[in-house]
């Protein structure tokens, strides 16, 4: 059974900075795709942060590019997102998600697997 568990959520003041992890079990993670999606109050659950199988390349939504950074350990079946300078806007609860379909773009409808999530609050 594939497990998925992110961790690293947290309240953290404008400017700041946290670590999210992602650990996932039940499945060849070095075979897939993965990346990280969050959910604001009252809106949809968007791609900010795909990263391929290698960890060679990576997308990032406009409004974090510069700010934040994906990595993956496929020897330990980690995932990462180092975030800094956090803002307000980035409140959010954050998903670890794995591609379930090859070769489509970093959007949730082709991600799976998903964790329990963990909370961001991004606030003074």
């Amino acid at each position: 059974q594939v497990q998925v568990a992110e961790s690293g959520g947290g309240l953290v003041q404008p400017g700041g900075s946290l670590r999210l992890s992602c650990k996932i079990s039940g499945l060849t993670f070095s075979l897939h795709a993965a990346g990280w999606f969050r959910q604001a109050p009252g809106k949809e659950r968007e791609g900010i942060s795909c990263i391929s199988r290698t960890g060679d390349t990576a997308d990032y939504v406009d409004s974090v590019k510069g700010r934040f950074s994906i990595s993956r350990d496929n020897t330990e079946n980690m995932l990462y997102l180092q975030m800094n300078g956090l803002e307000p806007e980035d409140t959010a609860i954050y998903y670890c998600g794995i591609r379930m379909t090859y070769g489509k773009p970093c959007n949730p409808r082709y991600y799976g697997h998903w964790g329990q999530g963990t909370q961001v609050t991004v606030s003074s």
